[in-house]
């Protein structure tokens, strides 16, 4: 199969994939088969180590990233060589490191005379504890010699005199072979020890991971009206650099040239520019989802209509993003605290208040519901709310 027809798929759907993976692995050793390695690629910036990690905190996994473009000594990698003796008390025998060889020789050992070559374990494998991912990041930029090396990795899980704990898995990240980026080209053997994927940027993930990173809401709101802007001249990696580095100015309308100097030398003048203009329009002063939820109703209901507009003045992009920042917002609430009836109270509010058109409103009821049933059910106690989650 060409690497142009793999299935593209978001952070979310990756993370799916790869629980499914984890868990057949572990199915695969129970039943003495080897685990299968997955390949992630995807442009540089778009979030797939950060996947991978966050994949790896949910499942209380040990963690260990080896960026193989960066690493220079090959002993690094596998493990350095040492030479090992045969020993015997003449009923076992077996091989010892020579750092050992006094401590078994107390124990009755004596040498045969015999010695062979063999691989200490690198250190960043050393004592770790059973359950972990190994992430091989950017392996397709490294030296054939590390690429040859892993392939053995891959392949048994151990590399000459060493193997990893039970319950590792092998991921690998990977950029395009595009002609955009320095990368080795991988031949059909290559291909055929992972499944290979390919993770595309989806806005949707990145503003639900946004509002829970604490990502400056202001930025959040910018992305979400302008999802065109991620692509191959600015990604993800380098816009969130740029919203961190400004995000400790209170007034963004104050600051427009230290902004606009901040964003040329990160996300370029495109970006920058249509940042600037953002903040012209005072779409920067958006009411944040905290304060839709918290402030007096009748102000937020008309903060609301004078920001949305109606009829011909209508902002189908500023009602859209609110609801989307909502919804992600009235997640990650449910996760940290319990929903009272004013939180309902306040959701039907919106509902009858006709600001958002019927199609946003029902998607915003519905992602509200679907984020957390359980935390959420007493909606489906309100007939008007019920209504919208059962159509």
């Amino acid at each position: 199969m060409s690497r142009k027809d793999l299935v593209s798929i978001n952070p979310n759907e990756l993370k799916d994939f790869l629980n499914h993976i984890i868990s057949n692995n572990r199915h695969l050793q129970e039943n003495g088969k080897g685990p299968v390695a997955v390949e992630v690629i995807g442009e540089s910036g778009i979030g797939k180590t950060s996947s991978i990690i966050q994949l790896a905190e949910e499942l209380d996994l040990n963690f260990v990233k080896l960026n193989l473009a960066q690493i220079e000594e090959i002993g690094d990698l596998v493990g350095f060589p040492i030479r090992q003796f045969e020993v015997t008390d003449g009923a076992t025998v077996k091989y010892v490191d020579e750092s050992a060889l006094e401590d078994v020789r107390t124990e009755g050992y004596k040498t045969t005379g015999k010695n062979r070559m063999s691989y200490c374990p690198p250190e960043w494998i050393a004592n770790k504890a059973n359950g972990g991912i190994l992430l091989l990041d950017d392996w397709n930029r490294a030296d054939s010699r590390f690429i040859q090396a892993i392939m053995e990795l891959i392949d048994r899980q151990q590399y000459i005199s060493w193997t990893l704990p039970k319950d590792w898995h092998i991921i690998l990240t990977a950029n395009p072979d595009n002609g955009d980026y320095l990368v080795n080209s991988i031949d059909n053997a290559q291909k055929t020890r992972f499944i290979s994927v390919n993770l595309k940027f989806d806005m949707e993930c990145w503003g639900k991971w946004a509002e829970n990173s604490d990502i400056d809401g202001r930025c959040i709101n910018f992305m979400l009206m302008n999802p065109e802007l991620i692509n191959k001249e600015v990604n993800s990696r380098s816009a969130v650099m740029f919203f961190n580095s400004i995000s400790s100015i209170k007034s963004f309308e104050d600051s427009l040239p230290l902004i606009q100097m901040v964003g040329e030398g990160s996300v370029g003048s495109e970006f920058s520019s249509l940042f600037t203009m953002f903040i012209n329009n005072k779409l920067d002063k958006i009411i944040s989802p905290q304060n839709i939820m918290d402030q007096d109703e009748k102000y937020v209901l008309g903060t609301l209509k004078s920001i949305i507009g109606d009829n011909d003045k209508y902002r189908a992009d500023i009602a859209s993003t609110i609801s989307t920042r909502l919804v992600n917002y009235l997640e990650r609430y449910a996760t940290d605290n319990k929903v009272e009836k004013i939180t309902i109270e306040r959701i039907k509010a919106l509902v009858k208040s006709d600001i958002f058109t019927k199609d946003i409103m029902f998607n915003m009821v519905k992602g509200i519901y679907n984020a957390n049933t359980k935390k959420y059910q007493m909606m489906l106690m309100d007939k008007e709310l019920s209504q919208l989650i059962l159509k």
